[in-house]
Formats: C-alpha cells, sequence, structure tokens
C-alpha cells in the first residue's frame, strides 16, 4: 500500500518538471498522511497542479467516512467505489518519495524513504471522484497500487504504481485498457530506498529531518535485493 507520502520539491522545480502552475498553496511537505491535500494533475487541467484530499470518497460516503486511500489496481474497475473514477478521472499525485514500513526480527516496524534519486519529483498513478454528499464538494483521490517489484517486496507486499516519466501522459490521456496496462511494478532500476527515523511515524513531524538516512543498524536495502 501507500499510506505516507511526502513532495518538498522547489514550487519552480515542480512547474519546470510537470510544465504545470503550482497553487500559491503549495509548501514544502515532508511527511503527508491520509486526509490531508496532495499535490495532483488531472486529465482535464493538465497544466494546473491542484491539491486533493487524499482519501477517495464515493458519492454514497458520509461526512465521517476519511476514504479510500488506496485502490487495488486488479478490481478497480470492479469496484462500485471506484468504477466511475477509475473510468474517466485519472490522476498524478505528485510526490518527492513515500514511505514504507518493514517487519523487524526483534518486532515492531522500521520505516524506510522510497524515493527516485535523480528527479526532483515523480507521479504515482491517482484517480479522483468529487464528493459532495454534505453539499459541500471535495475533491478527493485514492492512489493506485500493485504488486511490489524487488526492491519493495522485502518492505510491503503492495507497492504504489509509480510511473515511468514517458507513460505520465498516457495515464492522463489513454483509456482504461491504456492505463490498466500501465498498473505494473515499477519497471526500472531508478528508484531507491533507505531506512530513517521513526520520527516518520508521527504525522506532526514534518521537517527535512524526515529523510535524514537512519545508520544506526544497517545503510540500505543491498542485503535484500
Amino acid at each position: 500500500m501507500c499510506g505516507r507520502t511526502s513532495l518538498f520539491a522547489p514550487a519552480s522545480d515542480l512547474r519546470s518538471r510537470f510544465d504545470a502552475a503550482v497553487p500559491d498553496a503549495y509548501r514544502p511537505r515532508y511527511n503527508v498522511a491520509p486526509t490531508e491535500p496532495v499535490e495532483v494533475i488531472t486529465a482535464d487541467a493538465p497544466a494546473e497542479i491542484q491539491r486533493f484530499y487524499w482519501g477517495l470518497r464515493p458519492s454514497w460516503a458520509d461526512g465521517d467516512d476519511e476514504g479510500l486511500i488506496n485502490a487495488r489496481a486488479e478490481t478497480v474497475a470492479e469496484k462500485p467505489a471506484f468504477a466511475d473514477a477509475w473510468e474517466s478521472r485519472p490522476c498524478l499525485v505528485l510526490s518527492s518519495g513515500f514511505y514504507e514500513w518493514k517487519d523487524t526480527e526483534r518486532g515492531g516496524t522500521r520505516p524506510y524513504r522510497v524515493h527516485r534519486a535523480d528527479d526532483v519529483a515523480f507521479a504515482m498513478a491517482g484517480i479522483h471522484e468529487r464528493w459532495t454528499g454534505d453539499g459541500d464538494a471535495l475533491d478527493t483521490v485514492t492512489i493506485l497500487t500493485t504488486e511490489p517489484n524487488d526492491l519493495i517486496e522485502p518492505l510491503h507486499h503492495r507497492m504504489a504504481v509509480v510511473l515511468p516519466r514517458d507513460e505520465e501522459e498516457t495515464w492522463l490521456t489513454g483509456g482504461p485498457e491504456d492505463r490498466h496496462a500501465l498498473c505494473r511494478p515499477y519497471p526500472d532500476d531508478d528508484l531507491d530506498a533507505y531506512p530513517i527515523s521513526t520520527a516518520v511515524n508521527d504525522p506532526a513531524n514534518d521537517s527535512p529531518g524526515i529523510i535524514e538516512p537512519d545508520e544506526s543498524e544497517q545503510s540500505g536495502l543491498g542485503e535484500f535485493v
């Protein structure tokens, strides 16, 4: 799954990377949790970055429903909560890196940061839904997940659908069959993962120190891949 993310590239870099206007409300964030805004680019407004509520709410959800933060790519077309959004409302969810937690032999979990070292940000595959259950419109989004690649498999049995840069436009402009073909483990070897401090466990901790490597036990995942 993908349950925590970040986006901290300078606005000018995001503007250049995605050829899209950056909202005035944008600020770098190192520890973004579900129910918080995430930056997205939608198929119907590809020239602007927008901020949507992370947790897709189908039309029948009530106001207390925090929404669905992930959708399984294998079944997204069949699930009533996602079917309409999957058919016609794709979006890119922008990220500087997401976080996963690995079970440890001593019990508990250890957080890892997963990122792409050669890019200011990357895009995860998302779909979005406008919820108006209380009369107030709220744009909501969920992130697609798929089987893990070799890097993520030691950390979690699912991973976000990370889109190669040359497939981002296809995700936005293609039909459901085109998008389905992109819902696969990230095919390239330019993702990296390293352990970080458990400070990330608390979403209130949101500072550059979150992404600093924690070398207290091991420096990376080299022994797993």
